[in-house]
């Protein structure tokens, strides 16, 4: 008999903030696995974009106070474990290729799944090329569908540069991967 709307994001930060701790794990729920495929985009590596998603998460519990309810919290939340993935890059110091490995859906068509992966692997490669502030936009946005504004929020630059940002990607992508191809 419960036909209640789920909670809004908002709504359960005002529930944790007033001491229902319990209802974090929901927000972990929602955020987790986009938050992992995200760092794992920034880090190429899926074993660091798991340490960026929970030193984010333990960072955003902590400073939820701080979190201002009157925008998005997903955002907020972006920014938090980007920054962290950041840090983890500055740690290691050097970037590392994305992993090789991809479960996809099991298809009847063996030869088409076989020429998806191929086309998914040299995407990820040349995107592995790339420069930080140029594979982040471009994988909010297109990975993550986020919007240019969400994507100004998780950065904190202007919507303009994330526009330039993302149509200077696109070029440099498109070089990096003709240019792999040869």
């Amino acid at each position: 008999m419960n036909n209640q709307a789920p909670l809004t994001d908002e709504e359960l930060v005002e529930l944790v903030r007033s001491g229902d701790t319990e209802k974090y794990a929901e927000l972990i729920k929602r955020y987790q696995s986009k938050l992992l495929r995200y760092a794992t985009y920034i880090l190429s590596d899926e074993d660091s974009g798991a340490d960026a998603v929970q030193e984010g998460f333990i960072s955003a519990y902590t400073n939820l106070n701080a979190f201002n309810i009157q925008k998005k919290f997903s955002s907020w939340l972006y920014r938090i474990v980007h920054n962290k993935a950041v840090d983890i890059l500055k740690k290691q110091n050097k970037q590392r290729p994305m992993a090789d490995s991809i479960d996809f859906d099991s298809g009847t068509d063996l030869e088409e799944e076989y020429i998806k992966n191929e086309i998914i692997n040299h995407a990820q490669n040349c995107l592995a090329e790339m420069y930080i502030i140029y594979k982040t936009p471009l994988s909010l946005f297109y990975l993550e569908e986020k919007s240019y504004e969400e994507i100004s929020d998780i950065l904190r630059i202007p919507v303009n540069t994330v526009g330039t940002r993302i149509s200077r990607a696109k070029q440099i992508m498109k070089k990096i991967c003709q240019k792999n191809s040869i």
